[in-house]
């Protein structure tokens, strides 16, 4: 999903700086010539992800992302951090990804899934080096597994043996599906860890039926039984019925646990093996924007209880240690550590500093150290370490490195006063050089969600290219917009029943109080933005005339188009309360396509050919739209993908056509010809 005042506020001296953080300093490389970055430099950045710590806190395993151009892939490799020496090793290679990375109870082993002709399959491999094997035999796909406290079993969510009635049916019939009836359901299997590691195994079905579908699980502390959490079926529309079930693993005997409204989730055991926490939004309606709490309830039954009322966010449950029960959450841009008094109800920050921005903590099996992922203004996201008692991270990786020859704009935190007086804060890049004594073009890139947020992070690689505007001479100005996450419940639900329409207020008062500041010249503003920022930028393109060009990346065009072929229809609901049949006048109110007889602004428009969270024809739409007023449009389609793109060649398309769209609105260069490929520079990427 527009000031009477702003503040330019410099960000804190960094949210994590290598020296500040102990980094290790990496390898000399030889000095390359500095240089804005090209696309596929962008393109080859790659990223860290799932850091986990061993349970004995020697060892941090992680996932990378390493761009094949020859497969034309995002393969995702494990490595592995020798927390004392700081040693680096890769321990995955090849032509297939590798994820769910869990440890045996011992450190001794990580395990991994990674397919085997084309099924999820699971591996393990010593942290300290080897080849890895395989220990699972299974005929469907295996979605992600955890071991037992014990060491003796793997307990894993797989989907069933290929469906013989299915195949009947598809040899009498042909192929087809009918709509929210044919469904495969996971369900949860146990293997004999001890043999599997000798010699893959056949696991065992531990639940049946057509009544639940398993997802997450944790096993108990005397691993004699499990919680899982199950939804009524693997459609997105029933997400939000998610409840936490028991298993007793001597009997297979399921006894339901948690079954209020809304998704219930992430269930973890208490140390001492009597209380379940979990993330629930505790039977809010609204969910989507409702904050989610952490809950207690006891491993016999009873009434879950909310630990977390105090935290104005999304709780997100970390771990529960003896050295106590962790929640994670945004404040703001940053992401903080907290530890829960589950009796008093309290929480106390235990990471610093003030903008930390961290991802994916992970806890050692004591509670004792931390691992997880956070970048900032002026580093890459690194992988860090730290005791938690003291809180002073270390770097295990050094990919930020790479930034040195690059030159790139800066990045701070602004804010300032929307329409209706709500504060709003974004991200203001201007470039390596700028001049106050200026004035310059503004570009508005505007996230999704709409409770995504954008931080202050180095450099943008993901769909558009602000580093090469602000090199050309541009600020770039991404806004939080009313409806984003991290600025508390009541923030996120300013746009209910208003979406677009405030969130339009948001931007254009962004871009206000920077022309107030003279630093933007009004006449040269562009704005783009994916999915909910898509959406907004067609609400723009379509409201306002203020605009030189716009981007919408699966982009809402016509709520009611949205909601009648969506695969979440519940989202809908719950921002505009009404389905289109009940409620036409709110879908009117906030859909682009209301207010397309004033549409001017040229319009680039991309879309995934095989989009289900917004539908194709949302695009469609808005381009005969837009084409019928004589408004130049241009579409693009990218062949195979979904809602997000997830291929090399395709990214570099999209930031390609990105970059010559607003380089020809913005700065004058010569129309683009989207027809036409356009020369690329040899690909730097190294082959995993």
């Amino acid at each position: 999903m527009p000031v009477d005042r702003v503040r330019v506020a410099a960000l804190p001296a960094m949210v994590l700086t290598m020296a500040l953080l102990h980094a290790p300093t990496g390898l000399a490389q030889p000095p390359a010539a500095p240089h804005v970055p090209t696309i596929d430099e962008l393109v080859e950045l790659g990223s860290l992800s799932a850091p986990t710590i061993s349970p004995d806190g020697r060892w941090v395993a992680f996932e990378e992302a390493i761009t094949d151009w020859e497969r034309d892939a995002f393969l995702t490799q494990l490595f592995v951090a020798d927390t004392s020496t700081g040693t680096v090793t890769q321990l995955t290679r090849g032509k297939e990804s590798a994820g769910d990375i869990e440890w045996s109870p011992d450190s001794r082993w990580i395990t991994f899934i990674r397919p085997i002709d084309g099924k999820p399959a699971i591996h393990a491999i010593r942290p300290d080096g080897g080849e890895a094997v395989v220990v699972s035999k299974h005929d469907g796909p295996i979605l992600n597994h955890e071991w037992a406290p014990d060491g003796r079993t793997i307990v894993y969510v797989a989907l069933p043996d290929d469906n013989a009635a299915e195949k009947a049916r598809k040899d009498v019939l042909g192929a087809f599906t009918v709509v929210r009836k044919d469904y495969q359901f996971a369900q949860l299997w146990t293997l004999d860890a001890v043999e599997a590691l000798v010699a893959p195994v056949s696991g065992r079905q531990r639940t049946r039926g057509t009544d639940r579908h398993v997802s997450t699980f944790d096993v108990a502390p005397d691993s004699t039984r499990l919680v899982f959490q199950a939804a009524r079926t693997p459609d997105l529309v029933d997400g939000g019925t998610a409840d936490l079930f028991l298993l007793d693993l001597a009997t297979d005997h399921v006894t339901p646990l948690v079954t209020q409204a809304g998704p219930d989730t992430n269930p973890r055991w208490s140390p001492d093996g009597t209380r379940i926490a979990f993330q629930s939004p505790m039977g809010v309606e609204g969910y989507f924007h409702a904050n989610g709490r952490v809950a207690i309830v006891p491993a016999t039954g009873g009434t879950p209880v909310s630990v977390t009322q105090t935290l104005d966010e999304d709780a997100q449950l970390v771990a529960w240690t003896r050295t106590g029960l962790y929640v994670s959450a945004l404040q703001k841009t940053a992401t903080h550590l907290f530890r829960v008094d589950p009796a008093a109800r309290t929480l106390t920050r235990v990471s610093s500093p003030d903008a930390l921005a961290m991802q994916a903590p992970t806890m050692s099996g004591d509670g004792t150290a931390l691992a997880f992922v956070a970048g900032s203004a002026t580093t890459l996201p690194e992988v860090y370490t730290t005791a938690i008692a003291t809180f002073a991270p270390k770097a295990l990786t050094t990919r930020s490195t790479r930034l040195a020859a690059w030159t790139l704009g800066t990045r701070e935190l602004v804010t300032w006063k929307s329409q209706d007086g709500e504060v709003i804060e974004g991200v203001l890049i201007k470039p390596r050089d700028y001049d106050p004594a200026k004035t310059y073009p503004l570009l508005c890139v505007i996230h999704g969600g709409p409770t995504g947020i954008d931080r202050p992070q180095v450099v943008d690689a993901r769909y558009y290219p602000t580093d090469l505007w602000a090199a050309r001479g541009a600020l770039v100005l991404k806004v939080n917009y009313r409806g984003s996450a991290g600025y508390g419940e009541r923030f996120r639900r300013l746009n209910v029943r208003n979406l677009g329409v405030g969130d339009a207020w948001d931007v254009l008062s962004g871009i206000d109080a920077l022309v107030a500041k003279k630093m933007v010249d009004p006449t040269r503003l562009g704005c783009m933005g994916w999915s909910q920022g898509g959406y907004i930028s067609a609400f723009l393109t379509t409201s306002t005339t203020r605009f030189r060009a716009i981007s919408v990346g699966a982009g809402i065009s016509n709520w009611a188009t949205y909601y009648y072929n969506t695969d979440i229809t519940p989202f809908t609901i719950q921002y505009l309360d009404a389905d289109p049949g009940k409620d036409p006048e709110i879908y009117r109110k906030t859909s682009p396509m209301s207010y397309v007889m004033g549409a001017r602004t040229p319009t680039l428009i991309q879309h995934g050919e095989f989009d289900r969270r917004v539908p194709i024809a949302n695009a469609y739409e808005l381009r005969q739209g837009l084409q019928d007023r004589g408004v130049p449009v241009e579409m693009i389609v990218y062949k195979g993908f979904g809602h997000g793109i997830t291929k090399p060649k395709s990214m570099r398309a999209t930031m390609q056509h990105n970059l010559l769209w607003f380089n020809h609105h913005i700065f004058g260069d010569a129309a683009p010809d989207f027809t036409t490929a356009p020369p690329q520079p040899a690909s730097s990427a190294t082959q995993p």
